[in-house]
């Protein structure tokens, strides 16, 4: 029985020094930080424009762009990961499917480039 508790040992150690970095992350910027507050870092920030302003405002497009671009490229590498492990039980049609996959988003990527999406004036 006690060989069996034993092999958790390790296990406990690594908990309990993770709780302590945790911890320590989170109380340490409390300590040390430079408390100067300003009525602009308090503010809210709501992607480049102000936050109190008219509501029925122009609303620029380049935004959505760029967020539909990093989810985009988000969900590619989240798809690149599974392949990448399993990539010896896959074989060759994996490989190929996951090039196919690679070279849509090349396409893509591309044209998005020519049409001066990635372009911020």
């Amino acid at each position: 029985m006690t060989e069996l508790l034993s092999s958790y040992i390790p296990i406990a150690i690594f908990i309990g020094i993770a709780l302590v970095i945790g911890l320590a992350l989170l109380i340490a910027p409390f300590a040390v930080a430079f408390k100067a507050p300003d009525s602009e870092k308090l503010s809210a920030y709501e992607c480049g424009f102000n936050a109190f302003d008219d509501a029925r405002m122009k609303f620029d497009i380049r935004f959505y762009l760029v967020s539909i671009l990093f989810i985009i490229f988000d969900l590619e590498v989240a798809f690149l990961f599974p392949w990448a492990v399993s990539f010896g039980a896959i074989g060759w049609f994996g490989f190929w499917s996951m090039m196919v996959f690679l070279l849509v988003l090349t396409v893509g990527f591309i044209y998005e480039w020519k049409k001066g999406a990635l372009e911020w004036q």
